[in-house]
């Protein structure tokens, strides 16, 4: 049998776009918008933006 005619079984649904877990969370609509103008304003994605602002947190949480 040629390659073309095996049938190959695929997985439904969207492929999965990192290896990271996902965080999900509730988050004001005031902070989501400010979240994002933020992250406009650094050129990035709001996903990215996100991680960044955590990161910065986690930071000063440590420095105290």
């Amino acid at each position: 049998m040629s390659a073309s005619t095996k049938n190959v079984i695929r997985k439904k649904g969207r492929p999965p776009t990192g290896t990271d877990p996902m965080l999900a969370g509730r988050v004001p609509a005031e902070m989501i918008e400010a979240v994002t103008d933020w992250a406009k304003a650094n050129g990035i994605t709001r996903s990215e933006a996100i991680r960044r602002l955590i990161a910065r947190g986690l930071e000063v949480e440590q420095a105290d």
